[in-house]
């Protein structure tokens, strides 16, 4: 899918780990273009003028952002160097984030009432200076969308920021097959600049916390730093209210370490490149291979199918497409063309699954068990957020459970968090608030996180 890029810190994707990617991103864009957003698209480069308009929110990027000091580069002493005299008088930020850029292009954009709503979004790559990077969870340089909205008032500015939330989860869930405890960030983890923050947050197999989304409110801060202001219709100039919402290829991380096993990928049918390989036993076997995918194609044109008539030895095509989590493998091979049938294989349960069905059956049975493995997905990503989530009663319970090894999600009262003795637990187990219990938020989740 990946693999670590020479340029260090960073990765490079592979055809068919961005096959998945750009499946995910077709969804997930459909969903943001129903939600009455606008896809546009500004600068990587971001004056650092604009970044000491906004000294909260920056200072919660400082330590991670990229400088870009020089225009041009000279040989020096053999070898290619900045060239002293191209040094800027105004550097460049390498966009982390895009808050600045895209609040000042809106400052000149609104002028009443009539401009608001204003919802854009833009899906690109953003540069933050990773000390411990690892592919698709946290890189130098990552893929994602990022949306930023401005509204009249407050009420609607929440209103949207919970709603972009829930575009979110329903994604996670239907598509991605993951469940997610939703809530808002305690004030310790918020996004810097925002007055609220709200997150979905997902278990891996490992009892660690991934972060895989999160929704700003960000109240009337970018704009009266940007001056972001509108003639209202009472005919008064008063600053607008603005939220920003995002998601990236971590979520590609995510579906590899919530689905995956020991023999690899297991991908949802409805982000995998492929729903169905066809593997031919033999190669006197590829034309009966190709019949069958004609045949879906006839009852499905939208299926994702592939006939796997390469030259390998069959089991080395079986264990290719194990490890690239294909959902569904379709054997063929002597007995399946002489009695005009199909062999399929499910990779998210494995051999027990393996059913033989006539060939003119199958464009309906693969299609059943295609839903099958998405719902069944799920159901077991909700089955393991409910086996990994422990109440706690106090600071010292959960310790006691840390020591023991439990992994998962801790529930606990917030106010416990405030005492040093938990503090101590967060240096000694590397644990962190990851969000306040939406059902009551006088609860947070704890828990071990990447």
């Amino acid at each position: 899918m990946a693999e670590n890029s020479p340029s260090a810190g960073c990765m490079t994707v592979k055809p068919y780990g961005w096959a998945i990617w750009e499946l995910m991103q077709a969804e997930e864009d459909g969903r943001i273009r129903a939600a009455g957003v606008q896809n546009a698209q500004f600068p990587t480069l971001i004056p650092i003028d604009y970044f000491n308009k906004e000294a909260e929110h920056v200072e919660g990027f400082a330590k991670e952002c990229a400088v870009v000091t020089h225009h041009r580069l000279k040989f020096i002493d053999g070898k290619l160097l900045p060239d002293p005299e191209s040094k800027l008088t105004e550097p460049y930020i390498l966009r982390p984030t895009s808050e600045t850029i895209i609040g000042e292009a809106m400052s000149r954009w609104i002028e009443s009432y009539r401009d608001l709503p204003m919802k854009l979004n833009q899906w690109t790559s953003v540069f933050r200076w990773e000390m411990r990077p690892r592919i698709f969870l946290r890189t130098r340089e990552f893929f994602w969308q990022e949306g930023h909205n401005v509204f009249a008032t407050a009420e609607e500015a929440m209103a949207d920021a919970k709603k972009m939330l829930k575009v979110y989860t329903d994604f996670s869930r239907e598509i991605l097959a993951i469940d997610s405890v939703i809530g808002e960030k305690t004030p310790e983890e918020r996004f810097a600049g925002a007055d609220n923050t709200y997150t979905f947050e997902q278990i891996m197999q490992d009892g660690k916390a991934l972060q895989s989304g999160t929704s700003h409110y960000l109240g009337q801060h970018f704009s009266k730093s940007f001056d972001i202001k509108f003639l209202g219709k009472d005919g008064r100039q008063q600053y607008a209210y603005t939220t920003s919402w995002g998601t990236s290829t971590r979520m590609l991380g995510s579906v590899i370490m919530t689905h995956g096993d020991d023999d690899g990928l297991v991908l949802p049918p409805k982000i995998a490149p492929y729903e169905a390989v066809i593997i031919p036993i033999l190669p006197e076997h590829n034309d009966y291979a190709h019949k069958i995918a004609g045949q879906l194609k006839e009852t499905n044109p939208n299926l994702r199918t592939l006939v796997d008539d390469s030259d390998a030895r069959s089991s080395d095509k079986v264990w290719k497409w194990i490890k690239k989590g294909a959902p569904l493998r379709i054997e063929v091979g002597t007995s399946e063309v002489k009695d005009k049938t199909i062999t399929l294989t499910r990779r998210d349960i494995g051999k027990e699954s393996k059913e033989t069905i006539a060939a003119k059956d199958c464009g309906a049975r693969i299609h059943e068990l295609l839903l099958a493995i998405q719902s069944d997905l799920l159901k077991k990503s909700e089955a393991r957020n409910k086996e990994m989530t422990h109440d706690v009663a106090d600071v010292k319970e959960l310790k006691k459970e840390l020591d023991a090894g439990k992994i998962g999600f801790f529930r606990l009262k917030y106010a416990a968090t405030q005492s040093p003795e938990f503090e101590l637990l967060v240096e000694q187990h590397k644990i962190s608030r990851r969000c306040l219990d939406s059902d009551d938020p006088s609860y947070v989740f704890v828990a071990k996180s990447y």
